[in-house]
C-alpha cells in the first residue's frame, strides 16, 4: 500500500466532496476520522466505496486529536493529510505520485544521484484560501505553507495549537534508560517543497468564516491556564493594531480588495474575543 488519505471530519457533507473527488483515485486507502457528524457526512463517505475506512469518535475543540487517530491507523508508505474543503489541483496530483510512486534504481542510488531526494520524509505544499469571492493572495497568506506529505511514522501533531502543522520526528537507535524508544525532531533538510497549491475552499461565505472563527478562538482559549495573565492594553490595542497593520499595509492585503479588508480586520480583533472569553473562562 503505497498511499493513505487522511481526513479528520465533522458535519462536512457539503464539502466533502472535496477531497475525495480530487484524491481518492491517487489513494489505495481513505482514513475518515468522524467526530460524531449528525448530517449527512457518513452517508457522504460511504458513497466512495471500498477504499473508505471510518473510524469514529468524540469532537474535541483541540480537532488535531482526530488528524492525529487518522494518521495513526493509515497503512500507507506515505500519507496525504487533507481538511474536508479541500482539493488537490491537478498538477499538484501529478508532483504527488512522481514522489510516492517514484522508482529508482540501484545503480542511481549508489552514484548518490537522488541522495538528496531519497532523503526527504516529508513535503510542504503551498496552499491558496478562499474567501468570502475569491483566493487570498496577499496579507501573507499565500503561499500558506503546510506539511501535508509524509512518511508514516515520521509526523504527530503535538495538539497544543490551532493552526499547528505536524512535527517530524524519526524513531531513535539509542535507548533511553526505561529501555523505550525515544523520538527526536528532524531537522529542516529533511523536509521538501512542491509547487503546485492545495485549493482550501475554507470561507465560501461569511457564516461559515464566523463559526469557524468562534472556533479557533474557543481553541486558543482552552489551552491557556486559569491563572495565565493577559495584558488588556495589548490585547485591545496592541496586537489588533500591529496585526492589522502587517497584514493590510506590509503585506498588502488591500490588493485582494474588500475581502483582503474584511480578512485582515477579523484577524486583529480575533484578540478581543480571546481576552473576552479568557476573562469569562476566569471568573467561572
Amino acid at each position: 500500500m503505497k498511499l493513505s488519505l487522511c481526513i479528520a471530519v465533522y458535519n462536512e457533507e457539503k464539502n466533502l466532496h472535496y477531497p475525495l473527488d480530487s484524491a481518492i483515485d491517487i489513494a489505495d486507502e481513505v482514513i475518515i476520522v468522524d467526530g460524531g457528524s449528525t448530517d449527512r457526512t457518513i452517508e457522504v463517505a460511504k458513497s466512495y466505496g471500498k477504499k473508505i475506512r471510518i473510524i469514529n469518535s468524540d469532537n474535541p475543540v483541540m480537532f488535531h486529536k482526530n488528524k492525529q487517530k487518522a494518521i495513526e491507523a493509515a497503512q500507507g508508505e506515505w500519507i496525504l493529510q487533507l481538511d474536508a474543503d479541500e482539493v488537490l489541483s491537478e498538477n499538484l496530483k501529478k508532483e504527488i505520485k512522481s514522489i510516492v510512486w517514484r522508482q529508482t534504481s540501484a545503480v542511481e542510488e549508489r552514484s548518490g544521484k537522488n541522495a538528496e531526494v531519497n532523503q526527504l520524509v516529508a513535503y510542504n505544499l503551498p496552499r491558496k484560501n478562499w474567501f468570502l469571492t475569491g483566493f487570498l493572495m496577499k496579507g501573507g497568506q499565500y503561499p500558506d505553507y503546510t506539511i501535508r506529505l509524509y512518511k508514516n511514522g515520521f509526523a504527530k501533531f503535538p495538539c497544543k495549537d490551532v493552526h499547528e502543522n505536524v512535527e517530524i520526528i524519526q524513531k531513535s537507535k539509542v535507548k533511553s534508560e526505561d529501555n523505550n524508544e525515544t523520538m527526536k525532531q528532524l531537522n529542516n533538510g529533511t523536509i521538501g517543497f512542491l509547487k503546485n497549491p492545495i485549493l482550501h475552499y475554507a470561507d465560501p461565505d461569511f457564516s461559515r468564516y464566523l463559526a469557524r472563527w468562534d472556533r479557533y478562538t474557543t481553541a486558543e482559549v482552552e489551552r491557556m491556564p486559569k491563572d495565565m495573565k493577559l495584558n488588556f492594553f495589548s490585547y485591545f490595542v496592541w496586537k489588533p493594531k500591529m496585526t492589522f497593520l502587517m497584514m493590510y499595509f506590509r503585506h498588502k492585503g488591500f490588493m485582494d480588495g474588500f475581502p483582503g479588508f474584511v480578512f485582515a480586520l477579523f484577524s486583529s480583533i480575533r484578540f478581543w474575543v480571546i481576552y473576552i472569553k479568557w476573562r469569562t473562562k476566569k471568573l467561572t
